[in-house]
């Protein structure tokens, strides 16, 4: 496993919560894994476990620990759209039946701080802490800085998947998080902001609202 912040010990130690994020591992699985040796493993997996950050589950298996709900939750309260984002991304959810979700820029990739994922059992699954590619998607065009009250992309991040995202400003008008709206081209269309684009917008709209203490409603806007 290659040092990538130059403590090696601690890169080794991300690494094992990585690859147990993915799913619970075994011993065996997490060397597999991660490419350390089995003692090594085994030495910082027992470490994390006393820490809170990793446990066993009913077979043994490492998982994540119950720790990282607080700290997760903290981290999150650390940006202050997060919450005002819920009841409008709800709404946005309500509304569409789709996956949505809230994004945030973290340095050369766009992070996944709230996600709804649509009861459809052909949906779109981004999880919470998820790190994507900022070249790819909607959301990430908008937290590149593309303009436009709405941006969408198709089949870009993922083959068959269409997705519509606008942006969040701060009172400064300097965007701070994006909406998106995700799902299967075969309902989302291949023009996806046609459909959903307004909706999206609304979602935007009423965060940005709330985050900045503005009275409510919501105000429809369109390209």
């Amino acid at each position: 496993m290659d040092s990538v912040s130059g403590v090696g010990v601690l890169d080794k130690a991300i690494g094992l919560l990585a690859v147990v994020e993915v799913k619970p591992r075994s011993l065996a699985e997490l060397v597999a894994a991660t490419g350390l040796s089995r003692p090594t493993a085994h030495r910082l997996a027992v470490a994390l476990e006393h820490h809170g950050l990793l446990r066993r589950d009913h077979a043994g298996r490492f998982c994540l620990g119950l720790r990282l709900i607080g700290l997760g939750h903290e981290a999150a309260k650390g940006v202050p759209v997060w919450a005002a984002a819920r009841p409008a991304l709800a709404w946005l959810h309500e509304q569409t039946g789709e996956s949505v979700q809230l994004f945030v820029r973290d340095g050369d990739v766009r992070v996944c701080v709230e996600s709804i994922e649509s009861p459809r059992e052909l949906r779109t699954i981004v999880p919470v802490g998820a790190r994507l590619p900022m070249h790819l998607g909607s959301a990430g065009h908008v937290l590149a800085g593309v303009l436009g009250v709405w941006v969408a992309s198709v089949g870009e991040r993922e083959q068959g998947v269409a997705s519509v995202s606008a942006p969040v400003r701060d009172s400064k008008g300097q965007v701070i998080a994006a909406v998106s709206l995700s799902g299967p081209i075969e309902r989302l269309s291949p023009k996806p902001g046609e459909r959903y684009g307004a909706e999206v917008v609304a979602a935007a709209d009423r965060i940005e609202r709330a985050t900045q203490g503005a009275p409510g409603g919501q105000r429809f806007r369109s390209d």
